[in-house]
């Protein structure tokens, strides 16, 4: 942090890979459903999965909802198919939902990136509020964060999910609505991310620091520019704590 450093700030964290590997699930989907090989291309195919989930749910608008569990399912499809037919992988309906079902079980085998718990307690002890900004249905996103035993140390008062608010990122309101719920404003929030669409540009365009945690060393999709970015744990340790 640059100026003002010991003013007390709002910094929220993404949730899927950025406080856990959230390829990892994937690999074993692919590899359970359709016994993929170890020689696979699965993190160049979990860059394009993701691409193709901010996408879709973009396009429909408020998928997270409890009353859009059908239109999520499809998405979720979709997604499938579209980022593996690019490697050349055709499948079909019933296998793309097996691999989302396998993919979703392994969600909840999860532990959190090394360095994360002991951040979000550094910045806690420092006065910071910390929370977390999640995109998913309600149900299904609070039983990934007490997978990662993240409801032990972060209050539910500051966790967001997308679809018990209303909003998803990169909806500006959904930042909005937090600024409002926790008594910060845009100026001295900070969002950490891996996603570019929903987290980089998501933040700011609501006015917040972006901080793009970018550990798979990918291409910015756009010509926006964050405010910082880190690799790893470390890193963010440097840019937040300092």
């Amino acid at each position: 942090m640059n100026e003002n450093q010991n003013a007390v700030r709002g910094i929220f964290f993404d949730v899927d890979d950025t406080l856990y590997d959230h390829l990892e699930p994937l690999r074993l989907a692919l590899q359970r459903v359709l016994a993929m090989g170890e020689d696979f291309p699965y993190g160049k195919l979990y860059h394009r999965f993701r691409y193709y989930s901010d996408i879709l749910s973009a396009e429909h608008g408020a998928i997270n909802a409890a009353e859009a569990k059908k239109d999520l399912q499809d998405m979720r499809v979709r997604r499938a198919k579209l980022a593996l037919a690019e490697f050349g992988v055709q499948v079909t309906d019933r296998e793309a939902a097996r691999i989302q079902d396998a993919y979703l079980e392994g969600q909840f085998q999860i532990q959190p990136f090394p360095g994360a718990v002991e951040l979000i307690r550094d910045l806690q002890a420092a006065g910071h509020v910390v929370g977390l900004i999640t995109n998913g249905p309600a149900e299904h996103q609070m039983a990934k964060i007490k997978a990662l035993a993240m409801d032990s140390i972060i209050a539910p008062g500051q966790i967001f999910i997308s679809g018990a608010v209303g909003y998803d990122k990169p909806d500006p309101r959904l930042f909005a609505y937090v600024n409002e719920q926790i008594g910060t404003n845009a100026a001295s929030s900070y969002y950490i991310g891996d996603s570019w669409r929903n987290d980089v540009v998501g933040a700011l365009g609501a006015g917040w620091t972006a901080v793009w945690f970018n550990h798979r060393q990918v291409q910015a999709e756009t010509e926006h520019q964050p405010h910082y970015t880190a690799a790893d744990y470390r890193e963010l340790a440097g840019i937040l704590l300092d």
